[in-house]
């Protein structure tokens, strides 16, 4: 009982906000008679034949859909695995630094224009970007993580004959596991805002396609359900993740409660 009262206060607490502004809005808007910001019952009540009937869920958003998670776990890989490379050596790391904080300071939008040169303008392209910003968070965050790893640590493994795969799963990656799911989170957001800036250019479908088709037509309402609909799907993933570092970390923050408790 005290886990599902503990999960209906948490989504009671994600949703309040979310709902007190869409209330707001609503009555802001309710005798809006601006063209570019018209009711929000009006948005509402286009979504159904914008996005359901029509099939553009299935043409444009699944899409997106793809290539963010094809993006996203590239980037994990690449981040985790480089992350704990540069992270275990002081050698690699000073080698590595200079050249990683050149390519994390330049703005991944910059790079649309030099990818569309070398992958095209198809599914490749987007991928390339939704991977060019989601990498740098995810690779700090495991760099750092594993740098952290405690020393005392590091030297009863040592003493325990822990080595090699056991030890890098056991100590480094789950030592470093809080670091790197910040990452991930950080890594997500980013994609989300990559995945829509790489569909406004040269693109077919995806979300932001339809979204910036439907701002040059003028089709004011319609861009307005596809901007709901965006920060509808941003919600929902920052929920899947919030989910998956509950299960990921339920160590973690089984350790920080006892901590707290026995401080008392």
């Amino acid at each position: 009982m005290s886990i599902l009262r503990r999960v209906t206060r948490a989504s009671l607490a994600a949703l309040t906000l979310p709902a007190a502004l869409l209330a707001l809005w609503w009555i802001l808007t309710a005798d809006s008679e601006s063209y570019y910001l018209p009711p929000l019952s009006d948005i509402l009540a286009a979504v159904d034949d914008v996005w359901l009937r029509s099939g553009r869920l299935s043409a444009d958003v699944l899409p997106s859909l793809l290539r963010l998670l094809g993006g996203f776990l590239l980037a994990v890989a690449l981040g985790v695995t480089l992350g704990i490379a540069i992270g275990s050596s002081r050698r690699l790391r000073a080698f590595c630094e200079p050249v990683l904080e050149f390519l994390r300071a330049i703005p991944p939008p910059v790079l649309v224009p030099v990818l569309m040169l070398f992958a095209g303008i198809g599914d490749t392209m987007k991928v390339l970007v939704i991977v060019s910003g989601c990498v740098w968070p995810i690779l700090l965050n495991t760099v750092e993580g594993v740098r952290a790893v405690d020393e005392v640590l590091v030297e009863t493994a040592r003493c325990y004959g822990l080595r090699g795969p056991s030890r890098l799963w056991h100590l480094v990656v789950r030592s470093a596991s809080p670091q790197i799911v910040t990452g991930l989170r950080q890594g997500l957001s980013i994609g989300i805002i990559l995945m829509v800036i790489s569909e406004m250019f040269a693109a077919s479908n995806g979300l932001g396609f339809s979204i910036i088709q439907f701002q040059r037509t003028f089709a004011v309402t319609e861009m307005w359900t596809g901007i709901l609909l965006l920060g509808l799907l941003g919600f929902l993933l920052a929920m899947l993740m919030r989910l998956f570092e509950r299960r990921a970390l339920n160590w973690y923050f089984g350790l920080r409660q006892a901590q707290r408790g026995g401080s008392r």
